[in-house]
């Protein structure tokens, strides 16, 4: 299942890429949303609409969860659960640039099982399912083998090199950034970066494709406290996301204060 899950995620992203390239970004309309959860546009919701279609068509008993869909109940009784951003960045988006992303996931009993990054204007596919490994544009990738996080390349927001969330000093490791948090995660799968990680509770839909696709790139995955990420929570947040080979990854959870 999880292959030909993946297969219909990759046509689904494909898809929602050519809706999203028909919108200007500039004249676009946009607004924000209500709660200070940030400015969404007519692209988001076309593309949405869109990828349930697609999606909800071809396996009309999965659930159901993104960011631009209404969430209720019914999905926590799905035993599969699609979870979906159907642009994740879309700041850069309204800005023109080019590193926004789809992120496509599908959810097992918790455990995300085949997923999809896709930015279609720097034509980067992302792909994984659980036991096939993991891709970008077809050919196989892999986490970097770096150990030490003094030195390390490193995906985060500058807030995380707060103090306070560190059990020493703040560690010096070569700051890297990215405007979408699927894409940050993907950078880590690639092996471009050696290690991503956010401290604040995270929205299951910015990060669930990211996880198998790390995953099956050889990284560890984790909250913030080093506890396995589980999806399709009732609340769909997690803790935190910490990505990067299993050395690195121990590094740093082993240097976070819980």
């Amino acid at each position: 299942m999880p292959a030909s899950d993946l297969s219909l995620l990759i046509e689904a992203a494909r898809k929602a890429g050519e809706v999203a390239a028909g919108f200007a970004a500039e004249t676009a309309k946009r607004w924000d949303k209500p709660g200070g959860l940030g400015p969404v546009t007519e692209a988001d919701l076309a593309v949405n609409d869109l990828l349930e279609a697609v999606l909800r068509g071809a396996r009309p008993e999965y659930g159901w969860l993104s960011e631009e869909s209404e969430d209720g109940a019914e999905r926590l009784g799905c035993r599969r659960t699609f979870i979906i951003d159907p642009i994740d960045g879309t700041r850069s988006f309204i800005e023109g640039s080019g590193t926004w992303a789809h992120s496509l996931a599908v959810v097992e009993d918790g455990v995300v099982t085949a997923g999809v990054v896709f930015l279609p204007m720097r034509d980067k596919l992302y792909a994984a399912a659980a036991g096939q490994g993991a891709t970008l544009n077809g050919v196989a990738m892999h986490v970097s083998d770096r150990r030490e996080l003094t030195g390390a390349s490193v995906l985060a927001a500058k807030p995380v090199y707060a103090p306070q969330h560190w059990r020493g000093a703040v560690p010096e490791v070569k700051r890297i950034y990215r405007p979408s948090l699927a894409y940050r995660l993907s950078v880590v799968a690639e092996g471009r970066a050696d290690a991503m990680f956010t401290l604040r509770p995270t929205w299951e839909w910015d990060v669930a494709a990211g996880d198998v696709i790390l995953r099956e790139a050889g990284a560890a995955t984790s909250d913030r406290a080093g506890e396995r990420l589980v999806f399709n929570n009732p609340h769909p947040q997690v803790n935190g996301v910490v990505a990067a080979n299993p050395a690195l990854h121990g590094a740093i959870t082993g240097a976070l204060v819980i």
